[in-house]
């Protein structure tokens, strides 16, 4: 009887209309936040940071791009990872090559060129859709591999090809410590966040919706399809190029062409599929499922291996691993398509009718 919205009544179509219209919601999310600030720091320990946390909350913010344009605007893309790379690369060259540039401008400035890219990548769904787009964003991955593994100037001259940064800071803070690196993601993500969950409830987010449901009636009734795709690819890869320079910048240091492959863009589609396409908190839910399922599985199927007195290798742990990602995706699909996000949803509204059967 503790989640009811009995005596919340709302005096203004403000109030009716914010993103979390119920108390016990705002007061659940605030906690959460203060958690995350304060108790995470805390408790959590370097290999915490490095291995689940940190990377957790930037593929969010990736799968939280991607499930913009797929999700809500019906937009199937396949060049997520090359997305990430313009960013990371993008704010690569603006942090060398410009003497005092602040980390959080270049971070934005990669974002802005991911936005560039993807429009251009973009525009053939203006004439295209389905299998024949995800293609075309296909072709962006391989270009963006091509170009950064081909054209020197662009890793800085570096025989290798490998780049790196360090001794990051955010307007004089430091940015160096595990603890630090989390803050800092945490901030991004969170504004981030709150900034897409408002987009999607705006006109824009309605004319995505409507493209993305029946894009003939959409126009019909005076939504312009090409303003709708297009802003849908440029709001979509900012947010990914932004991801794609902080899992550069922070989680990596140092990174090649390698580190945002095919493989990247599979595993952000896996995410929000998984997660629940259309939906803001499918794609924590789904980055959180993707990265500690294969921590999970290292840890016990050796461990059950060895009950039953069977030696389990580590090549059999990652082969497992896609195995269960494969049949996860198929369950999802045929079972619930709407992913994590609408079991969590269904959940909520059990809740709020419990202990009535209606």
């Amino acid at each position: 009887m503790l989640y009811r919205e009995n005596g919340q009544f709302k005096t203004s179509y403000r109030a009716d209309q914010q993103v979390f219209p119920i108390t016990q919601d705002r007061v659940a999310i605030g906690l959460l936040l203060a958690l995350a600030v304060f108790a995470v720091p805390m408790v959590a320990d370097e290999y915490a940071f490095r291995a689940i946390i940190i990377p957790f909350l930037i593929l969010s913010l990736a799968a939280l791009g991607l499930n913009i344009l797929v999700g809500y605007c019906g937009q199937v893309s396949l060049g997520t990872g090359a997305f990430m790379a313009v960013g990371a690369y993008a704010a690569y060259n603006f942090m060398v090559r410009i003497e005092g540039m602040p980390l959080i401008f270049a971070l934005l400035l990669g974002g802005f060129c991911a936005t560039v890219v993807g429009v251009l990548f973009g525009i053939p769904s203006l004439r295209i859709k389905g299998l024949y787009l995800a293609v075309a964003t296909l072709a962006a991955q391989f270009f963006v591999d091509w170009t950064f593994l081909r054209i020197s100037w662009f890793t800085n001259n570096s025989t290798s090809g490998s780049v790196s940064v360090s001794d990051l800071s955010f307007f004089g803070i430091p940015i160096n410590t595990p603890e630090a690196k989390y803050l800092f993601c945490l901030v991004i993500v969170v504004v981030f966040a709150i900034g897409a969950k408002n987009l999607v409830r705006s006109h824009i987010g309605r004319e995505w919706m409507a493209i993305r449901d029946m894009d003939v009636a959409a126009a019909v009734i005076g939504i312009r399809p090409v303003y709708a795709k297009l802003t849908a690819f440029a709001v979509s890869s900012f947010i990914v190029g932004v991801a794609g320079a902080l899992w550069a910048f922070v989680h990596l240091g140092s990174w090649e062409p390698a580190a945002f492959s095919i493989d990247r863009s599979f595993q952000l589609l896996f995410m929000v599929i998984i997660g629940g396409l259309g939906s803001i908190m499918g794609s924590f839910f789904g980055a959180a499922f993707i990265v500690i399922l294969p921590i999970f599985l290292n840890q016990f199927l050796p461990a059950a291996g060895a009950l039953v007195g069977v030696d389990i290798s580590t090549a059999m742990v990652a082969h497992a691993e896609l195995m269960i990602f494969g049949g996860l995706i198929v369950f999802f699909l045929i079972v619930e398509p709407h992913g994590l996000a609408r079991l969590w949803s269904t959940a909520k509204e059990k809740l709020r009718l419990w202990p009535f059967p209606h």
